[in-house]
């Protein structure tokens, strides 16, 4: 599936939180990924660093080991991740006191190569990394920092953290990373639209009946009790993904891909946004909490027992959102996230208005049902188009649906790679395309928290579901009283 493989320049990749759960699962496999495809030059580094006090060996040690966890093992390759552990060295420094920072600086040297700081920890030590890095002559032109969600918990808090790195870093410097701009599925949408003739004439409220977009998950809590309980699933995932994924389903054509450019139309979709406010809230979204069920063939705990307290925060949230411009006016957009859902999927659904006649009637043909376009994130990417066609065989005109199925793993050989890995490239090559610019981070904000804010003045309490289902009942009449269904996956 993957190009030619062009290599980046040297650089050094600093991990803050390199002993923690992102650079386990995610970050040292994507740089191993990065690796075999010999996309490094040299001399490019991989530091580590966390409070933990550890030793080089150590620290390769814990990276070879995330590698064989968390990488196929037709992948692994002797040769490579020799070459790759080489790479890795390791400094114990702590971001509040500063311990370990002029240890850190001394590694890294004077080059001018590029570094970037991966921030892979809790936003709240984000400043204090920041202004360290800035205290002791870390950050040159060619740096760049990563940061991960959530950027904030409302808009302060976002406007707040944005002036904190800020104040040290240029923002051409910062990337706000959502991994979910990384995934091939996600890219393929801008093709989609603006590679072909076929859709973009079709791609507005004259032809379009309404938009789905959907992230259900099947697992519960996991290991993220403390973050959870505090955020919810509209911070967790409406906030930056699926509202992410609105944007490039109903942003205009940009003038080019041009990082600026790209982000300057999705900003406009965020700022279109109808607000919804305290009197629309309870009719236009749903909170819902899992309840006791069955999940992966096996009973499941509710949330408040996985909790071990009683809570109000949603792990479901449905929204019926509205874009106040000629392109979309009228044309709704059903948002809907969940944990404990009846299956793991990602998707857009793009429903086209019914045909405006029938000249099938009489001849038992059956229902005509609107065409769909079914753009499927995880699992199994790929583009699905369903028609009407004609049954085969005699008997007369008899319709059926069927779809015109682009499967990636079946158009594409070979291993599709993962979205840490082309957005820690992007990072190195300095590319901002797939990254959120501050005023896009606060403008979905300005959209989130009059909906915060009307849960919380409201008390719209959060509706139950069982584990193992597709949400709450309230989440299928916010659509079906619209005269429309939810596209259920399995």
């Amino acid at each position: 599936m993957t190009s030619q493989i062009i290599p980046v320049d040297p650089f050094d990749f600093i991990i803050f939180g390199g002993t923690g759960d992102l650079s386990e699962r995610k970050l040292l496999p994507a740089l191993y990924y990065r690796q075999c495809d010999h996309q490094f030059s040299e001399p490019t580094r991989i530091i580590g660093t966390s409070r933990s006090k550890m030793s080089d060996e150590e620290f390769r040690a814990f990276a070879k080991k995330a590698i064989s966890e968390h990488v196929a093992k037709e992948d692994i390759d002797a040769k490579e991740l020799a070459k790759f552990l080489e790479r890795l060295s390791y400094v114990a420094a702590d971001a509040v006191s500063g311990t370990g920072f002029d240890q850190l600086k001394k590694k890294i040297g004077e080059s001018d190569r590029i570094r970037a700081f991966y921030l892979a920890v809790s936003p709240s030590l984000f400043g204090d990394i920041s202004h360290k890095l800035k205290e002791h002559k870390m950050i040159t032109p060619n740096s760049r920092i990563v940061v991960e969600k959530p950027i904030g918990r409302d808009l302060a808090s976002a406007h707040a953290l944005n002036d904190l790195i800020g104040s040290d870093f240029h923002e051409s410097q910062i990337f706000r990373i959502d991994h979910y701009l990384g995934k091939e599925t996600v890219q393929n949408l801008m093709a989609l639209r603006f590679a072909n003739a076929l859709y973009e004439p079709l791609w507005n409220s004259a032809h379009i009946d309404h938009v789905q977009i959907t992230v259900a998950e099947t697992v519960g809590l996991e290991d993220r009790v403390t973050y959870y309980d505090k955020a919810g699933a509209l911070r967790d995932m409406v906030q930056n993904h699926i509202m992410q994924l609105l944007c490039l389903v109903a942003m205009e054509a940009p003038s080019s891909m041009d990082a600026d450019a790209v982000r300057d139309e999705k900003l406009k979709v965020l700022r279109a946004l109808k607000r919804v406010n305290g009197t629309e809230a309870p009719k236009e979204t749903v909170r819902g909490q899992y309840r006791a069920g069955a999940s992966a063939g096996g009973p499941v705990q509710g949330y408040v027992e996985e909790l071990g307290s009683p809570s109000n925060t949603e792990t479901f949230v449905a929204i019926k959102a509205e874009i106040a411009n000629w392109r979309w006016a009228g044309v709704p957009f059903y948002l809907r996230t969940g944990k404990r859902l009846a299956s793991r999927v990602s998707e857009i659904v793009i429903e086209f208005k019914p045909i405006p006649h029938s000249i099938f009637a009489g001849e038992s043909a059956g229902p005509i049902f609107p065409n769909q376009l079914v753009i499927r994130l995880q699992p199994d990417e790929g583009v699905k188009q369903f028609i009407m066609i004609k049954d085969p065989g005699p008997g007369g005109m008899r319709l059926r649906q069927i779809p015109l199925d682009m499967s990636f793993a079946q158009s594409f050989k070979g291993r599709s790679p993962d979205a840490y890995e082309r957005l820690i490239m992007d990072v190195i090559r300095g590319n901002q395309t797939l990254f959120m610019r501050r005023d896009e981070v606060e403008a979905a904000w300005k959209w989130i928290d009059p909906i915060q804010d009307a849960w919380a003045t409201g008390q719209q309490e959060v509706q139950g579901y069982t584990a193992g289902t597709w949400g709450p009942s309230a989440s299928i009449a916010l659509i079906e009283r619209d005269g429309r269904t939810w596209h259920e996956s399995n």
